[in-house]
């Protein structure tokens, strides 16, 4: 991982290009070069992980006519430099000088055969044009702009916002519209968006070429990712052994590296897969770090990580997210700076930290492995998207999607849809709409291979970049998602609901309990709200200072609508499940964006640290997890006399003709649903709450023991659904007037 900067046709350039590099620093501690030469000038800021000792940018071809610069790794580099023409010689250990070589060989066909991650921009002086080229996924990145007569590239958007011809503005009608801050549910295949105006990013698998004669800009692609209507004959079991190789050989590939790596363990099926792939390689021992966070801790993804971490032997440190803990205003604008995109939310935060935790703990560390991005293609939506069904479920889900998209390039024809009951076929649909109707499952991959570059790589690598360290994909190898491309139809639910594919290679690798594990999506699910109530709590900070600031920038005058977005904010405020903060997040981040870009902050290598979280170390989650739940909540653990009751504003519902259906209103809003068949003994607790009493008192009546409710009822009383007082006199207090309502059916 290191950062690159460069201009073309530079004119006494030196002085800018240096304030560019300058820019990325943090992506590359371990030193800085700069060239120019005639109408180029490259800035390279080096993270050494291959040949530390050996490696330096610019890297040339024999004859020098080739200039290259890189961020990345090639993990094929020994195959393909024995490939070569006899005579080439390398002059470096670096991985990615063969790029340099390949391209004097091959000409723009010289990533065909290229295994890795990588951005590159390469002046070839014989032709006099610049080259910029990325790797088949996106997971490093590379802008380019023109500013005046010149054309700026680099690897993150503020380096260019440092050369002073460089417009500077946010994009807010592209961005305002774009599918991943609307949330629409329709599928989109879109190029990604970069959220500021002419600012163009680099598509992954693709080739961009520039004459600098002329200024002709030409784009092309050397990779495409394939439409997933295979026509395999490989059986189940012969398409598991092949997906279990490949990924070993990608997890390998990945763990290659003269330097210390560590991994981000989350205990799911995913990173854990990872660890124990990685686990088995010749090498430093790898040390794991996990988010401890009260969402993850009920979730289950905090104890789920260390059960892994201790079957597979490796260490395990619990980065401790304390359940105040806010992000202070300055945290979070730094952050949101390194980041440059809206998208910017809790997950990022809880990432960035776990790298400064693991950066502090391990000096010396300078890559980290990720599970990262195995869901999109390896069905691991598939439940989400089947309301909870089947894969019939889950194609019919989507299938609508596909409608949807089509509807929107079609919108007068949505009135016929609109009824619940269809009154017209699809194939009217069909008319340039092949892409989302004739296979919704392969628009369905397509929008979510797009969807990997706008949100998961680009986070990634910035969350990592912010602190000196390289994160690693093994999931994100071509040659795995071109086979899971070759799945017939037919077969898809065999494999990849679920990712069976994936746990089934995971058999004799993982202990069967960790590959069966159910999918959590990080903080999200069971106690999601401790995490959703910290950012409501971040943006009400300081009477609402970053809400302020973004409604304050001059992009959002006539687009926002301040006193909505204020009004909005305090309803999220009272709200113990305000799941809209997401969406609100994006806008405020939007006008953050906007100011920052008028008056530049500084450059995170010069951003002042706050002080590094600490981890709790456990050496037996059986006997130490009592001790690590009392650290997970805000409300002391309740005594039995201690009497518990509905919060204010707060009303517990049901209907006579389903009375095992219990919902609970805050504030007149439904926020929460409890169901007797999914569980029996927290339904029987809240009826028991309404006739009023202590703990004990509840418990009884209910016939239930402490320990069925004792996770239920601690998140009710940090949400406040639910009080607790202590009793007085003899330890007995008059209850209120129950708050229970019974409502026609």
């Amino acid at each position: 991982m290191c950062g690159l900067a460069g201009i073309a046709l530079p004119v006494s350039a030196g002085g800018i290009l240096s304030r560019m590099a300058h820019a990325v620093a943090h992506r590359g501690p371990d030193g800085e070069q700069l060239f120019l030469d005639g109408p180029v000038g490259l800035g390279f800021r080096r993270l050494a992980l291959v040949g530390p000792d050996s490696g330096d940018q610019p890297l040339f071809s024999e004859d020098e006519n080739t200039v290259l610069i890189a961020n990345g790794e090639v993990y094929n580099h020994r195959s393909l430099e024995a490939g070569m023409p006899g005579g080439v010689r390398l002059r470096t250990q670096s991985d990615c000088e063969i790029l340099a070589h390949l391209y004097a060989q091959r000409g723009l066909k010289f990533l065909d055969e290229v295994n890795g991650m990588f951005a590159i921009a390469l002046w070839d002086r014989r032709r006099n044009r610049l080259v910029f080229a990325r790797d088949r996924f996106g997971i490093k990145p590379l802008y380019f702009t023109r500013a005046g007569d010149q054309i700026v590239f680099a690897s993150e958007i503020k380096a260019l916002f440092a050369h002073p011809g460089c417009r500077r503005e946010v994009d807010w009608e592209s961005s305002l519209a774009d599918q991943s801050m609307t949330i629409s549910p329709h599928l989109t295949h879109n190029p990604v968006t970069t959220w500021f105006k002419g600012i163009e990013l680099v598509p992954a698998g693709g080739i961009v070429t520039i004459d600098l004669a002329t200024g002709r800009i030409e784009r092309g692609s050397y990779w495409e990712l394939p439409d997933f209507d295979g026509d395999s004959e490989a059986s189940d079991e012969e398409f598991i052994t092949r997906y279990r190789e490949l990924l070993e050989e990608s997890v390998s590939d990945c763990a290659s590296a003269d330097a210390e790596l560590g991994l981000f363990l989350s205990g799911g099926v995913d990173s854990a897969a990872v660890a124990a792939l990685a686990s088995r390689l010749d090498g430093p021992e790898i040390h794991t770090f996990t988010v401890l966070s009260a969402s993850t801790y009920i979730n289950g993804d905090s104890e789920a990580a260390h059960r892994v971490a201790s079957a597979l032997g490796m260490p395990n440190h619990q980065v401790h997210f304390d359940v105040d803990r806010t992000p202070t205003v300055d945290e979070w604008k730094n952050l949101l700076w390194l980041l440059e995109t809206p998208l910017c939310n809790a997950e990022q935060y809880y990432k960035y930290e776990l790298y400064r935790y693991a950066k502090q703990l391990r000096p010396e560390l300078r890559g980290m492995l990720l599970g990262q991005a195995s869901d999109e293609y390896n069905g691991g939506y598939s439940a989400l998207f089947s309301g909870d069904t089947d894969w019939a479920g889950f194609e019919a889900g989507i299938r609508q999607m596909a409608r949807t998209s089509s509807l929107h390039l079609n919108p007068e024809l949505g009135g016929w849809w609109q009824n619940g009951t269809p009154l017209l076929s699809d194939d009217i649909l069909r008319s340039g709409q092949e892409k989302f109707l004739r296979d919704p499952y392969s628009a369905y991959v397509a929008w979510k291979h797009r969807h990997v570059q706008q949100y998961n790589c680009w986070h990634e690598d910035r969350t990592a970049a912010g602190n000196g360290v390289e994160a690693r994909v093994p999931f994100l190898d071509h040659r795995l998602i071109e086979l899971l491309a070759t799945i017939p139809a037919g077969r898809r639910e065999s494999l990849l609901w679920d990712k069976r594919i994936l746990r089934e290679a995971m058999r004799g690798v993982l202990p069967q309990a960790f590959a069966d594990r159910e999918k959590v999506s990080f903080f999200y699910g069971d106690g999601e709200g401790y995490t959703h109530r910290a950012m409501v709590r971040m943006l009400t900070q300081n009477d609402g200072a970053l809400v302020e600031e973004a409604l304050a920038s001059p992009g959002a005058a006539g687009i926002l609508q301040p006193d909505a977005v204020r009004s909005a904010l305090r309803g999220l405020e009272h709200r113990t499940e305000p799941f809209d903060i997401e969406f609100m997040l994006r806008l405020v981040n939007l006008g953050l964006l906007d100011q920052m870009v008028r008056s530049l902050p500084a450059f995170p290598v010069d951003v002042p640290r706050a002080e590094v979280l600490r981890a709790i170390e456990i050496t037996d989650w059986e006997s130490e997890g009592h001790g690590v739940a009392d650290r997970m909540h805000r409300v002391a653990e309740p005594a039995g006399d201690s009497v518990i009751a509905f919060g204010p504003e707060v009303l517990l519902v049901h209907a006579p003709s389903d009375p095992d259906v219990l919902y609970v209103a805050v504030d007149g809003r439904f926020e929460y649903v409890a169901e007797t068949g999914e569980d029996p003994h927290w339904c029987a607790f809240l009826k028991a709450v309404g006739e009023g009493g202590t703990l004990a008192d509840i418990l009884t009546r209910g016939g239930l023991e402490y320990p069925d409710v004792k996770s239920a009822l601690r998140d009710a009383l940090d949400a406040g659904v639910l009080e607790q007082a202590p009793a007085v006199l003899s330890n007995r207090v008059e209850p209120e007037a129950p708050r229970i309502a019974q409502v026609s059916s």
